[in-house]
């Protein structure tokens, strides 16, 4: 269990880095979380390895979509065409907490955070298409962390990075447009690479048939985020539309049994974005050996973040052969990146 002092440091870290600029209502309750010992010793039940503020504030605007009755819905802009003031939310939320302590205490103790944030598929387009264009195989795409699996349908969007070009699927009804920071801007084909197949791990796959589960992901898009809330739920349309191969479990520890049967004629992809930071530093490390056993035998391409930095990384193996680099310094939401690599 996080001591009290810990989950502070968490709240203040959550509003001045995370939500500063993006989020006036999660940045002002995480301020007012941070100093308030009640709502603090309640953020404890929340499970080892999992970011409490995102977790504890998911948990509420759950709450609150399914229909709760409190005027603390009065200042969520994803309820209301008009919220009320900032510097009277606080103590409302505080009250809400408390008087639903039992179901959001139930919550912490057995959900995850499952943001799959799918605007991220916007710095992961270009990297695919390198690795497609270096191998000229379809691509054998392995998520880990996928919930419920709008990352592994990156080919069936479109995106512009603010140069007058579409990208990926160009007639798609999901069209992202993102800022490409900084003075380089990364190789790319106007076309969607080949897939050739998609896995998703999770420890809990989100199913989006079910109106319960789709609205436990949803709750995860900030009060303030309209925009993300349409791309949502583009996205989740295209999942209903498609077959993916979702399973349930620990990935790191599925990945090999799965590996054994992905055709020579298809490249191995393994990826997942803002996945390890609920990953302890061994399974980390097992996760990075797995990846370099698998470049043993075959031709494996890993892109992923929050390992040893937040920053995007492709590490690749080709014929034995260990490569490794930095592309990109990223948004969380993907709403822009920085493309570093040269």
């Amino acid at each position: 269990m996080k001591s009290l002092e810990d989950i502070a440091r968490a709240f203040v870290d959550f509003a001045n880095n995370e939500c500063q600029g993006s989020s006036p209502l999660y940045a002002a309750l995480a301020r007012g979380v941070s100093s308030d010992t009640e709502l603090l010793k309640l953020c404890q039940c929340t499970r080892s390895g999992q970011p409490i503020p995102n977790l504890f504030f998911a948990s509420v605007h759950f709450l609150l979509l399914k229909g709760k009755k409190h005027p603390l819905k009065e200042y969520y802009p994803s309820i209301v065409n008009h919220p009320k003031s900032l510097k009277d939310a606080y103590p409302e939320f505080k009250k809400f907490c408390l008087f639903h302590k039992d179901e959001i205490s139930k919550l912490l103790k057995v959900r995850l955070v499952q943001t799959n944030e799918v605007r991220r598929c916007a710095y992961l387009y270009p990297v695919f298409s390198e690795i497609y264009k270096k191998s000229n195989k379809p691509l054998a795409l392995i998520e880990i962390g996928t919930s419920a699996g709008l990352q592994l349908l990156w080919d069936h969007y479109a995106y512009s990075y603010g140069n007058d070009e579409w990208y990926g699927s160009i007639d798609s009804t999901l069209k992202m447009m993102v800022d490409v920071k900084g003075d380089k801007f990364p190789e790319m084909e106007k076309q969607s690479p080949k897939v050739g197949l998609r896995i998703g791990f999770d420890l809990h796959i989100v199913n989006l048939h079910e109106e319960e589960e789709r609205l436990w992901l949803r709750s995860f898009i900030w009060p303030d985020h309209e925009e993300r809330v349409t791309m949502f739920n583009q996205a989740a349309n295209y999942v209903l539309q498609n077959e993916l191969t979702l399973i349930e479990g620990n990935g790191v520890e599925l990945l090999n049994r799965y590996i054994e049967d992905i055709p020579l004629d298809q490249t191995i992809c393994i990826y997942h974005t803002h996945v390890a930071n609920q990953m302890s530093i061994e399974e980390k490390k097992k996760l990075l050996t797995k990846v370099e056993s698998i470049g043993e035998t075959r031709d494996v391409y890993h892109i992923y973040n929050n390992i040893q930095d937040k920053n995007l990384h492709l590490d690749y193996y080709k014929d034995g052969k260990g490569h490794f680099a930095t592309v990109a310094e990223t948004d969380n939401h993907g709403r822009h990146f920085t493309w570093v690599r040269g």
